[in-house]
């Protein structure tokens, strides 16, 4: 029974982590006024309390970086996809793979979102992100903590099992 559960919450965690990921890569790459706002608060609170010149590269290059690495991560999460196709197709063996991937992928996940939800917490944009007179009501803030919270799970769900 543990080995069908165990790679059924894997998944869910998956599919959770990689939609909230993808869906924010246009904002990330577009130059959104949202993204702006929000990696622009981040790095005037980076330039006053490090360098100006660290602040003023995280507000012009932050939203390229981490919308670079959600992507690397969702890619690493999905990965077990394409290994089992080519497992059917005896190309590969994909044994373990699923869990081995998932495993890296929680850490990286749990990695980026650490760093949002620090962000959140100790600088002025705040769990509600206010911006134009309107709120997000926590959502960004309380998707970040879930897959924090979530990639973690994922590492240690995987650690161990064996597919």
């Amino acid at each position: 029974m543990k080995k069908l559960i165990i790679p059924v919450i894997s998944w869910l965690i998956v599919a959770w982590t990689c939609k909230v990921f993808l869906f924010s890569i246009p904002y990330k790459f577009t130059n959104h006024p949202d993204t702006q706002h929000i990696f622009g608060t981040i790095g005037g609170w980076m330039g006053d309390v490090f360098a100006r010149g660290l602040g003023d590269f995280f507000t012009r290059f932050g939203p390229y970086l981490v919308g670079s690495f959600e992507i690397l991560t969702s890619l690493v999460l999905l990965a077990p996809v394409l290994v089992w196709l080519l497992g059917l197709a005896g190309v590969v063996d994909s044994t373990g793979v699923r869990r081995r991937f998932h495993m890296l992928g929680g850490l990286m996940a749990s990695a980026v979102m650490a760093g949002a939800v620090f962000f959140h917490l100790f600088t002025p944009l705040g769990v509600e992100v206010l911006h134009q007179g309107k709120s997000d009501g926590g959502s960004l803030f309380y998707a970040a903590a879930s897959i924090l919270v979530l990639g973690i799970a994922l590492f240690f769900l995987n650690r161990g099992v064996r597919d």
